[in-house]
């Protein structure tokens, strides 16, 4: 999964496909705009930091209500997959 494609499906969730689609295609223009005017490659990489970063802040908020909640969160292994720790 793409970070663009997890934003349309984020967004699709709160606003519906049609309105999505629109915001995904806006944000879409805007990074070839930026590369073409800036003259830069592109790189996935960027949205990759730029996704862990914005998931961070999140993990650690689910982790402490756990913890006070008197639970605490284990990574789960699927077949196959590699491990993951959260």
């Amino acid at each position: 999964m793409t970070s663009r494609g997890g934003f349309y499906r984020r967004m699709r969730s709160k606003m519906g496909a049609p309105k999505a689609i629109t915001i995904a295609a806006h944000k879409l223009a805007r990074i070839i705009f930026h590369l073409l005017t800036e003259r830069q490659a592109y790189d996935e990489t960027v949205f990759a930091v730029c996704e862990h970063h914005s998931l961070t802040p999140a993990q650690s908020k689910l982790r402490a209500q756990a913890k006070a909640s008197g639970f605490q969160l284990v990574a789960a292994s699927l077949p196959g997959a590699q491990e993951s720790v959260i």
